[in-house]
């Protein structure tokens, strides 16, 4: 396929790379960087120009409109505007009734792996829009990921990606704080590990991205908390879980707690550009009080 792609940063300069290497013909756009390898246009509707496919990594919904509005008079009838973007679901919902409107496929198809997974094609995909689009474009997620679910119309999407991260924040929180009270407890930590990664309170948080250095399979905690997936990020895509469920008036006291706590360790302590589970040192500093 002609695919163009839109946004070139941490995690879009990988995929695209890895549609390089399965032989598509990529031209791409960004307004920083300018990738080895790629092909590279000097306007966002020029990457879009007669491709097949567009695909979109912005960093949210406001953007998102902007690129949408300069690159879908520029596409070609018939063409996929898939955007893999983290966004709120009225975003999606809006860019994807305007593609379609002009005649066009549309899909929004945010991702979890973050850059590690981007680098290794290893990506999940949540996919909204038709059936249709999805078909066309599974080609392509197979390249950049390992599994892309259908999740039914367009902004769905962006709901699977903030329901699936709210969990993920709240969980993380929970692994954190139960590992410092074990320190405060005495329980040693591989001890506290081997009971609870084979026990009820198994999570991926705790079995396969374990907060606690040296502690169960090598994850950000093994490197100074250097980000595999930052703070900053948890709490952007806990945001927009607490702005869609006050738009669907979902009671979600856990994520809005988790949106508090991640707010209050990016803005106001040493969060930023941390990896999310530095959530555990955090609390190893601090007293009930």
């Amino acid at each position: 396929m002609k695919i163009g792609f839109i946004g070139l940063g941490n995690m879009g300069s990988p995929m695209a790379a890895n549609l390089v290497a399965a032989g598509h013909e990529v031209v791409g756009y960004d307004t920083v960087v300018r990738p080895e390898g790629i092909t590279m246009a000097t306007s966002s509707a020029a990457a879009a120009r007669d491709a097949d496919v567009v695909i979109t990594m912005l960093p949210n919904g406001a953007i998102l409109r902007i690129v949408a509005s300069e690159v879908i008079p520029a596409m070609k009838p018939g063409a996929i505007l898939l955007d893999c973007s983290t966004v709120d679901v009225e975003a999606a919902r809006e860019v994807a009734a305007n593609a379609v409107a002009a005649g066009l496929g549309a899909l929004d198809a945010p991702v979890s792996g973050g850059i590690g997974g981007a680098g290794a094609g290893t990506l999940t995909f949540m996919v909204g829009g038709s059936a249709e689009a999805f078909d066309t474009a599974k080609p392509l997620f197979d390249i950049m990921g390992q599994k892309a679910v259908h999740c039914g119309p367009s902004g769905n999407g962006q709901a699977a990606k903030i329901c699936n991260n709210m969990i993920l924040g709240i969980t993380m929180i929970g692994t954190c704080e139960a590992f410092a009270l074990a320190d405060k407890l005495g329980l040693d930590r591989q001890a506290m590990f081997d009971v609870v990664s084979t026990s009820s309170g198994y999570s991926w948080t705790m079995n396969a991205y374990c907060p606690a250095p040296g502690i169960g399979p090598q994850s950000p905690a093994d490197n100074d908390y250097q980000p595999g997936f930052a703070a900053d990020l948890m709490l952007k895509d806990l945001r927009l879980s607490q702005q869609a469920a006050e738009a669907a008036d979902a009671d979600t006291p856990l994520g809005l707690a988790a949106t508090e706590l991640y707010a209050r360790f990016v803005e106001d302590e040493d969060g930023a550009g941390m990896d999310f589970s530095a959530m555990l040192p955090r609390f190893e500093r601090r007293s009930r009080g």
